[in-house]
């Protein structure tokens, strides 16, 4: 009996351990500069964050819009016409979780491709 306990407490613990690992793997900032501005999976924008100059991006939507802040070499949706405005509070786009509006159908992500950047900030 005491050996099916220990052997259940391992599990757990490795179980744990290995959700930990895979949250932080996940959660990372990957390696990656380049970013992409997309609606219903056609790409608006693509950035390298590196060379990008700090601005101001307007994407308007029907009758709502995103300011796509690029600064210091980070993104974010500063400001947006929906009313929820998760977006905004997602902060700077600094992981593999992409920051995403819904309401407006627009995502932001680390693109893997780093050939064929459509912008560059200026």
């Amino acid at each position: 009996m005491k050996k099916k306990l220990l052997a259940a407490y391992i599990a757990a613990a490795l179980l744990f351990i290995f959700g930990v690992i895979g949250t932080l793997l996940l959660l990372r900032s990957p390696a990656l500069n380049v970013v992409e501005i997309t609606r219903d999976d056609e790409v608006l924008y693509t950035f390298d964050l590196t060379v990008a100059q700090d601005q101001v991006i307007r994407v308007d939507y029907n009758d709502s819009y995103n300011l796509i802040e690029i600064k210091d070499g980070q993104i974010r949706v500063r400001e947006a016409g929906c009313k929820d405005n998760t977006c905004v509070k997602m902060g700077w786009l600094s992981s593999s979780a992409p920051v995403v509006c819904l309401p407006n159908h627009l995502v932001i992500r680390f693109s893997s491709q780093q050939d064929g950047i459509d912008a560059i900030a200026g």
